[in-house]
């Protein structure tokens, strides 16, 4: 078999989703110091591959907050640095799932959404329940509060 980044990648995302099964099993919290880096690891990977469509569970540091789309289905968006060079744009549904109040530049945010590619780092979305049973349920969690 020939290496190329496709095959890299995609041989690092089973051994890091197997990893994340046996830490389930486990007891051990996907919130963990290992689970948050492996995961910004995934989105490291999947911004340098141009991977979209990825299920991830990490954390940063609120950078930006932007104004609200309202544009068809309403999102709070604002932008997380999740390490020291990637930043990512979140798209928090606020049709299906409450607001983050408060929200201000250098908050603490937590996620699980679906991510995809962007030039600009990607985006998150899918951070809400999905009533319909369609898609895997995401959530944020702020200041001690799950939203979804």
């Amino acid at each position: 078999m020939k290496f190329t980044k496709s095959n890299i990648f995609m041989a690092v995302l089973a051994l890091v989703i197997y990893m994340l099964a046996q830490q389930a099993e486990n007891g051990i919290e996907a919130n963990s110091s290992i689970a948050s880096e492996t995961s910004g690891s995934i989105m490291q990977a999947a911004f340098a591959n141009h991977q979209s469509d990825l299920q991830i569970r990490a954390k940063g540091i609120v950078k930006k907050v932007l104004p609200d789309d309202r544009k068809g289905s309403q999102h709070q968006k604002f932008i997380l640095q999740t390490s020291p060079d990637q930043t990512i744009l979140v798209a928090h549904n606020i049709d299906v799932a409450d607001r983050l109040p408060g929200l201000k530049q250098g908050d603490s945010v937590e996620f699980y959404g679906e991510y995809e590619w962007t030039a600009q780092g990607g985006v998150i979305h899918w951070t809400h329940r999905d009533h319909n049973g369609r898609h895997i349920d995401g959530w944020l969690k702020y200041n001690g509060k799950t939203y979804q």
